[in-house]
Parts: C-alpha cells; structure tokens; sequence
C-alpha cells in the first residue's frame, strides 16, 4: 500500500459512491480526511468506521457558494492545510430530450457538477499555491467526452469538467500543484438511482448483463494518480469496463 502518511485529504460527496470508497482506500495509506456531504448521518457512520483515522466532518452542499466558503473558510487549525482534494460530488436527473426537459433538473446538475466544483476548487486551491504543493483530482465521466442519447445537459456538465481540469492545468503551470480528471464509464453506485428518482427496477436495468466499474475500482485508480512520484502529473484517466467501449455501445449477456 502505498503511503499518504500525515497528507490531508478532502472529499466531496464523501458520504455513499466513490466518495466513501476513496475515503475508505486512502484512510488504509495513511490519509488524514476532510468528509463532506449533504448527509450527516451518513459521514458520521463512515468515520465511525474508519476509528483510526483522523477525521473532519463538514455537513455541506456544494452547490451554496456562500455555505462553502464560509465552511472551508474556517477550518480548525488542524485542517486547514489541505493537500489533495477530490471533486467527487456530483449526480445526473432524468434522461429527457433537450425539448422535454425539466429545468430544476438542468440547475442540479449544473450548480453540483460545475459550479459547486468551482466553488470548493476556489476555496482551496490558493492555499496549495502559497504552501507550494498539492494535487486537485476531479471526477470526470465517459460523459464529457461522448455525448449520449438523453444526456444532454448531464454529458454539457461532465465536459465542462474535462474543460475546467485542463484549463486549471494551464493556470497552475509554473507551480508543483497537480491536477487529474478521472472520468469513468459504467461504475454500479447510486448514480442511476439518483437520476432516475429512486425508480429501482430501473436503475437495476443500467448494469444488467455485465460486469460494471465499483466504486472502489476508481478509488484505486485515484490512490493511483496521488501516489505518483513529485514530477508527474496524470492529466487524464478514461476507464470503462471490458464490456463497455462507448457511452452506447455496451455489450450485454443475460
């Protein structure tokens, strides 16, 4: 296992998914954590878990910027220092045509996907600046780079990601501060759940018939890209499982 020992790492959507995943994985190589989710009971049952490892909860919605910066505008002492940060938080509603669509659906999306990314980015990725280090890993998708039938504004919002990843990149050369997208294709969590408004059956069809990603797959892949020596810098990571080759194109046997 590699070691993350005394490094402190904060992670949005912390509470379900690939968040709690992440937290689970770096906590085993030594990471000190900052949890966020809009969730409370469900980040006090993950440090609970994790017992040994330090922990920092902050009951959070990305998507309030003035909840956000006054939040990681005041952290302990202790936790003020962050040094990796994952932009995990994030959903999808509905797979509507553009013309059907709901429009308190399109704000979710894009004040999670996008602006709350933002908003947390802003907040902490002067202090990595002036320490001079720090990585900054947001979670992309399949999504931002092939659009899909249905996807519309979720696929606008996960290549808005690719954008902002590349583009912070650029702003950052000249500093040690890295910056990774991980941008997977079928991973079984909650996603579909969530876009489908808890319609089960529905949800169950997305990864029926093949061996979908796990939330703990892209954990890996994150600890991964953390754990790299100093001078390099994965920009990018698209991964998808062997029976996926595209965002429609998905092999399937029942």
């Amino acid at each position: 296992m590699f070691s993350l020992q005394d490094q402190t790492i904060l992670i949005t959507g912390a509470s379900a998914g690939i968040g709690a995943a992440c937290a689970r994985l770096l906590a085993q190589a030594g990471g000190r954590l900052i949890l966020t989710a809009r969730r409370t009971d469900r980040l006090e049952a993950l440090a609970a878990e994790l017992e040994q490892t330090p922990c920092h909860l902050l009951t959070l919605d990305v998507r309030d910027k003035a909840q956000v910066a006054e939040a990681l505008g005041r952290l302990p002492a202790p936790w003020q220092t962050v040094d990796i940060l994952i932009n995990n938080a994030g959903l999808s509603r509905g797979m509507n045509k553009l013309q059907e669509g709901e429009v308190t659906d399109w704000d979710e999306m894009i004040d999670t996907n996008i602006k709350g990314l933002l908003y947390v980015t802003r907040a902490i990725v002067p202090g990595m600046v002036t320490r001079g280090r720090g990585h900054v890993v947001n979670l992309g998708s399949l999504a931002g780079h092939q659009t899909y039938p249905g996807g519309n504004v979720y696929c606008a919002s996960k290549a808005a990601v690719r954008a902002i990843s590349e583009g912070l990149k650029q702003d950052l050369l000249g500093t040690p501060i890295r910056v990774t997208s991980v941008d997977p294709g079928l991973v079984e969590t909650d996603f579909s759940r969530v876009r489908f408004k808890g319609d089960e059956a529905r949800a169950a069809k997305v990864y029926q018939g093949l061996t979908p990603l796990t939330a703990e797959d892209i954990a890996e892949v994150i600890l991964y890209c953390v754990t790299r020596p100093a001078h390099m810098n994965i920009n990018e990571i698209l991964l998808m499982p062997t029976a996926q080759s595209g965002s429609t194109l998905v092999h399937r046997q029942y």
